[in-house]
């Protein structure tokens, strides 16, 4: 009997210990939507390891639960309720004598769920992956044999202008790459004006980092508005192309081929160029690449609204070996490019090498007003003939080798030369206030230079045993050499008072300048947590320029030998620094945060060869950065970014010498200059609903500088004489905000459009000894809207209206405000027999102003018929009526610190073309001669 009692006192005892020692879990179910708490949902515990149901119950009246009697160990709670989806969530038991409480559990309808994108990729036509954006292409209806350019139009939130620039939720697009590949070396009109976009899977649309930001996770600063174009898996493999040959009326002619061949993960294309219409085929970044970084006077852009900077350069001429729609071109151009990847991979070539010839003349005309304080004004009238020509040689590549899966090296180069010729003859005047004549001036100048460039980068990568924790190795290397030389012959005559007086200018001119640079970065990360780590780099960065600048006048026997000393100089520039920093990250799910700054203790040393003597001069930089951004959900997304820069002066700006390339014009170098620090701050939120097909994307930036590069200019009222110079300023800034709403009437089958602009800045200058700050707007509205239905018709109109205004401090009685108006417009309607007819319209309208009174309004009207052959309709004979009206001008408003002036130039004008247009294509097979 004792040895019964204690079995059962036994049993009675571990059972209430085993069950002090089981947990709980409980937690409330509430509706997402409406905010009320479900009562009756069913609420299961399942063992983790094979889904074996543990517990079982159903929430009361108050939406509440609990599960209790919970042994240690991992689980998956399920909750269901009808017509919301099921809630799933991983639990880990740890502690046996502690319940679990949940809180709060939300539940959402599905047809809510739809709403908010956690739907099936293939249903969504946009996504937000992180800091990309991603078009789903065949959500977007074009017509067959259709570029990608024509896709790019029909995607919310991107526009493509008549000249085939893009811009990407109110930022214009640097880069387009094919698979995050660049093609071409980045040539974005070869890339988007013949491939076809039905080869496209998904173009995305991202702020590109640099490479070895993108490697540690930590924002260097660096970026670029960035178009990726993802080929579908079935159109890697065989060839395809377009050929176009053209001719018309007056002589035009426009001819293009174009031929790539796509076997697995290899590329080759070719392609060439010959026409006078205006294409070109021409990188937007080719200025900058070559060594032409003009700094100088920043003008305000009516259309665009945005301040730009105009000027410099070494040589006679401002020409910067481009055809940007100003006079007649004949462009001769052609190139090649391979991207290949094998071995697993591990080795990555991308190989590119363009060759162009471009001849350009034409002629312009500009009326301006000049601002000067105590209500003095004065206009200037001038024309210019000219003729430029230039022989383009450009290659660039890059190799990249991956070691392992720890670390990789990337190689990548580029280096061109320019050839290039300019001739120009100018006729100017200067009226004063009543129209008087104060000068005028008759300028002929003529060059012949040559620009070459190399630049190279080298970057290594390694990850170290520890998760996150990595180290990596920056080295690049800019180097260029410009060298020109010509003639200038300037007749200026100067009319005060009644007297006349002459002054001529005959000059031969030599210009040599070279630069290079390197900049080294060494960069070590290391985790602080699962969710966080600290990045610290230290770098050398030298950058040494000469400048030799020499003006030879006429000795006696007809010579140009005798030395001009005033415009006559030898400078070299070197600056030296070290920069060191940190920076701090935090990510998690929704969450990604950054922020951190380095620090530069610079270093200039300046030489004049000619005086020989030294400058030496120190500064301690900021480069301070922070990066904010939330997800909301897939399809939502904010964020906030602050980045700070300093902005070296260039040599052309500190060069104590003065230039007079135009004697009415003279700049001088300020060797004082300090460098300038500009803060930029931005803010974005991005939200997108797939079933109604709604898009908005929101844009705020706001830029100050402290110690700003401005302008100090002298005008003397009696002559019309300007001279400038480059000072530091402060109190520039500039705002820009943009809005693109979107939205799709399913029933109609159209897209619908609303974009607006709001651009506004204030730049401070010294006019005349007077400080003189300009404060500037730019407000811009605008309607898109799309229609089409395959093989039937096409239809796109898009009005917009911008008021433009501008005020100077030292003349508030003579504002400048104006209306543009514009209103594009296309159509294709298919016909039987394959007919089709294409139309497409560009009206200006400009409103006149107190200075320019002229007509300068515009309707440019360009039309084409067209038959369609062979079964796919891959063949093309058309008739093209390039502006019908014959009203094309050539145009453009600018406004300065103190000036406004309007300018139009040649430019090509109505013609008839008869062209036959080729796609070919061949998918699963390679090109003859490309294997």
């Amino acid at each position: 009997m004792k040895r019964n009692l204690l079995l059962l006192f036994t049993v009675v005892f571990f059972s209430t210990v085993s069950y002090a020692q089981t947990s709980s879990v409980k937690g409330i179910i509430r509706d997402t939507s409406s905010r009320e708490n479900l009562a009756n949902t069913t609420v299961a515990l399942l063992r983790g390891k094979d889904s074996i149901l543990v517990k079982f119950t159903r929430t009361n009246t108050n939406g509440a639960f609990e599960l209790k009697g919970i042994d240690t160990g991992k689980y998956v709670l399920l909750i269901t309720y009808p017509k919301y989806a099921d809630y799933v969530e991983n639990l880990t038991i740890k502690d046996s004598a502690a319940a679990m409480d949940l809180g709060t559990i939300p539940v959402i309808l599905k047809a809510n769920l739809l709403q908010e994108v956690i739907v099936r990729q293939t249903i969504s036509a946009i996504r937000v992956k992180g800091d990309t954006t991603e078009y789903n292409a065949d959500s977007f209806r074009v017509q067959p044999n259709a570029s990608v350019e024509d896709l790019l139009k029909k995607l919310p939130g991107i526009q493509v202008d008549r000249n085939g620039q893009i811009t990407a939720q109110g930022e214009k697009v640097q880069k387009v790459l094919v698979d995050g590949e660049e093609f071409f070396g980045d040539d974005p009109t070869l890339v988007t004006q013949n491939l076809r976009a039905d080869m496209i899977d998904k173009v995305q649309v991202f702020d590109k980092k640099s490479d070895q930001a993108n490697f540690t996770g930590i924002d260097d600063g660096e970026r670029q508005k960035t178009l990726n174009l993802k080929l579908k898996d079935n159109k890697k493999n065989g060839y395809f192309g377009k050929i176009n040959a053209g001719a018309g009326t007056d002589g035009y002619h426009d001819n293009q081929a174009m031929i790539n061949s796509f076997k697995n993960k290899q590329k080759i294309a070719l392609y060439g160029i010959v026409s006078n219409t205006g294409t070109s085929g021409l990188n937007w970044q080719d200025q900058s690449n070559f060594g032409d970084n003009p700094l100088g006077n920043a003008d305000y852009d009516e259309t665009g609204g945005y301040f730009f900077i105009e000027g410099g350069g070494d040589d006679l001429d401002s020409w910067d070996g481009r055809y940007n729609g100003q006079g007649y071109p004949l462009v001769q151009t052609g190139g090649v490019h391979y991207n290949n990847k094998w071995n697993d991979d591990k080795n990555n070539l991308n190989l590119n090498y363009k060759i162009m010839q471009l001849h350009v003349t034409g002629n312009s005309a500009t009326e301006a007003q000049s601002i000067l304080p105590d209500s003095t004004s004065f206009y200037n009238n001038s024309t210019q003939n000219f003729a430029n020509e230039i022989l383009r040689n450009r290659g660039n590549g890059s190799y990249e080798y991956t070691f392992d899966t720890t670390s990789s090296i990337r190689i990548t180069a580029d280096g061109g030369i320019d050839h290039k010729t300019t001739r120009s003859t100018d006729y100017s005047e200067a009226l004063g206030n009543d129209k008087s004549p104060i000068n005028n001036s008759q300028r002929n100048t003529s060059t012949i230079g040559d620009n070459r460039t190399v630049n190279s980068n080298i970057l290594w990568k390694k990850k170290l045993k520890k998760k996150g924790r990595t180290v990596s190795f920056n080295l690049r290397e800019k180097f260029s050499n410009n060298t020109s030389d010509g003639y200038l012959y300037a007749d200026n005559r100067f009319f005060n008072n009644g007297a006349e007086t002459n002054e001529i200018t005959d000059q031969y001119k030599a210009y040599n300048s070279k630069n290079i640079s390197f900049d080294s970065k060494i960069t070590y990360s290391e985790p602080l947590s699962k969710v966080s780590s600290i990045v610290v780099n230290y770098g050398v960065v030298i950058n040494n320029s000469n400048s030799e600048r020499s003006s030879y006048n006429k000795s006696n026997e007809g010579k140009y030998t005798i030395v001009d000393s005033i415009f006559s100089n030898d400078y070299a520039f070197n600056v030296f620094t070290h920069r060191a920093g940190a920076n701090y990250s935090l990510f998690r799910k929704k969450l990604k945060f950054n922020a951190g700054t380095n620090v530069g203790i610079t270093s200039f040393d300046q030489k004049d060869m000619i005086s020989k003597t030294t400058v030496r001069r120190s500064f301690v930089n900021w480069f301070p950065q922070a990066n904010f951004s939330y997800n909301f959900s897939q399809q939502r997304r904010v964020f906030l970014r602050y980045n700070g820069s300093t902005e070296q002066p260039s040599i052309q700006q500190i060069q104590p010498v003065a230039t007079n390339d135009d004697p009415l014009n003279i700049a001088i170098g300020n060797p004082d200059l300090k460098p300038a620090f500009r803060s930029n701050i931005n803010l974005g939120f991005f939200d997108f609903k797939v079933l109604t097909e709604r898009n908005i994307w929101t844009n705020v930036g706001y830029t100050f500088t402290q110690n700003a590069i401005g302008s100090r200019d002298f005008v003397d009222p009696s002559t019309g004489k300007r001279v400038y110079q480059s000072v530091n300023v402060d109190g520039n800034r500039s705002i820009y905000a943009y809005m693109d709403y979107g939205i799709k009437l399913k029933k109609l089958e159209t897209r619908i459009g609303l974009n607006a602009n709001v651009n506004g800045s204030r730049y401070v200058s010294i006019v005349n000894d007077s400080l003189n700050t300009t404060n500037s707007g730019s407000y811009t509205l605008g309607l898109n809207i799309n229609k089409d239905k395959e093989k039937k018709y096409s239809f796109y109109v898009s009005p917009s209206a911008t008021y433009t205004t501008s005020k100077s401090s030292i003349q508030t009685g003579l504002p400048t405000k104006y209306w543009t108006f514009n209103i594009n417009t296309s159509f294709d309607v298919f016909l039987p027999l394959k007919f089709q007819i294409h139309s497409d319209c560009d009206f200006n309208f400009r409103q006149k102003t107190e200075v320019f009174s002229t007509n300068n309004n515009v309707i440019l009207w360009n039309a084409w018929v067209g038959k369609k052959f062979m079964k796919k309709e891959n063949l093309l004979v058309k008739v093209t009526g390039h502006d019908l009206l014959n009203q094309n001008i050539g145009f453009d408003r600018t406004v300065n610190s103190n000036y406004i002036s309007q300018r139009t130039y040649s430019t090509i004008q109505r013609f008839f073309l008869l062209s036959l247009v080729w796609n070919f294509t061949k998918a699963g097979t390679t090109a003859p001669g490309m294997q």
